[in-house]
């Protein structure tokens, strides 16, 4: 383990923060501040930039863009972006006076379990890194990518160098773990759909990883559950400014003092009405709603906003699965209807739970903005209405500012 006077702190940088002169300048102060305050740094990158710019994942996939391919190839062909990021940032550290050494996600003892594309972590094997720690040195390790138990690399989906990071986290043991973006922390709505969202100064690690379910692009959703399962301590920072960001706390800690703390989207979404025939001497349907989940599940369609209606079965599904989907119920002989171009817009807040009133205050808020609810659903700490994309951002806008979370008091700790 690294010694006990040097406490590791885990650097995750996206994209935009590797991109440029800039941002590598901004990541070499901060890990030089970090060493000065007796901490190891461990960095992890993200492939550089956005589509469009020459090593980001989008550009890549490009290369290869209606050509024969398979998700082996296409994960050695994304792995590529963040190894490129690695190495680059890995140099700027050297060249500012700190001694660092890039890694590949195998080679820092990545584990996956093997499935390409949308790999999870299995298992950490440390001890290349922390060697690293000992000797002084910063690793800079690609994110996004482990290996399988057949020695392949997988990719952990989009957004997965967050996972990387809260993985390297728990098992280095990490002081705490923070996630560099170009934007001050997470906000209580995409400032790019909603005016007036505001940075959270806390967030409850529940409500981060119910943001990121829920479309949020705050954090990769696996990473938001890495913390909220193993009560890593995980902050939301700016690379290029002071801001303190947003500090994700742990549930036993954790006190809520609103209701409602955030407002997610998500687009893309199908909405699929399925008649359920009834066997004889089942009235409630339940045999063909079983059929129906059992099917799903086997070719891989996540159902969402499921909800069985007697006679009826209606579920969401992103737009990506429609077509699986369908070739499912058509195979089972099942009549249905599907409607596309929809959206999900999710309130989430700890401190709704058993606080009378919100579900009709989320009502009258989307009334009071002409908003169609299509169907809903809710949990202990969200409610999700359904409504169409055109609708989504006035959704949105309504939410927020029915839960007045524009207010100073969004942003309480």
């Amino acid at each position: 383990m690294p010694s006990p006077a040097r406490t590791v702190v885990v650097m995750k940088y996206g994209g935009t923060s590797v991109a440029t002169p800039e941002g590598r300048n901004a990541i070499a102060r901060r890990v030089i501040e970090a060493q000065e305050q007796e901490m190891s740094p461990v960095v992890v990158v993200s492939a550089m930039g956005r589509a469009g710019a020459p090593y980001a994942t989008d550009t890549l996939l490009g290369l290869v863009a209606g050509l024969p391919s398979d998700d082996r190839e296409a994960d050695l062909l994304v792995g590529c972006g963040e190894i490129v990021s690695a190495v680059v940032v890995a140099h700027e550290l050297r060249a500012a006076g700190v001694d660092a050494r890039a890694f590949t996600g195998p080679e820092a003892g990545i584990a996956t379990d093997g499935v390409h594309r949308n790999a999870a972590v299995t298992e950490i094997h440390p001890g290349p890194l922390l060697s690293a720690i000992e000797a002084g040195v910063c690793p800079v390790v690609a994110g996004f990518q482990g290996i399988g138990e057949s020695g392949r690399l997988t990719t952990l989906g989009r957004g997965g160098s967050d996972t990387t990071a809260c993985a390297l986290g728990v098992a280095l043991g990490a002081r705490a773990v923070e996630i560099y973006t170009d934007v001050d922390g997470v906000m209580t709505a995409d400032p790019q759909t909603c005016e007036g969202s505001a940075v959270l100064e806390t967030v409850g690690a529940d409500e981060l990883f119910q943001m990121a379910r829920h479309g949020a692009r705050v954090v990769h959703t696996p990473a938001a559950e890495l913390a909220l399962a193993s009560g890593l301590a995980v902050r939301v920072r700016n690379t290029y400014s002071d801001h303190p960001g947003t500090a994700v706390t742990d549930i036993a800690s954790y006190r809520p003092d609103r209701v409602a703390t955030a407002v997610a989207h998500a687009d893309g979404v199908a909405r699929i009405v399925v008649a359920l025939p009834a066997p004889e001497g089942t009235p409630s349907h339940m045999s063909a709603q079983a059929r129906v989940y059992r099917a799903m599940a086997d070719a891989g369609v996540s159902l969402d906003m499921f909800t069985p209606a007697g006679e009826t079965l209606l579920f969401t599904v992103g737009e990506e699965l429609l077509d699986r989907a369908s070739e499912v119920l058509g195979a089972l002989g099942f009549t249905y209807r599907a409607q596309t171009q929809l959206a999900k817009v999710t309130l989430v807040g700890a401190g709704m739970h058993g606080v009378p009133g919100v579900m009709a205050r989320v009502a009258e808020a989307l009334v009071d903005a002409g908003v169609t609810v299509l169907q809903s659903a809710d949990s202990h700490t969200t409610i999700s209405v359904l409504v169409t994309s055109d609708q989504a951002h006035q959704a949105v806008q309504a939410l927020h500012t029915g839960f007045e979370l524009d207010s100073p008091s969004s942003t309480a700790t």
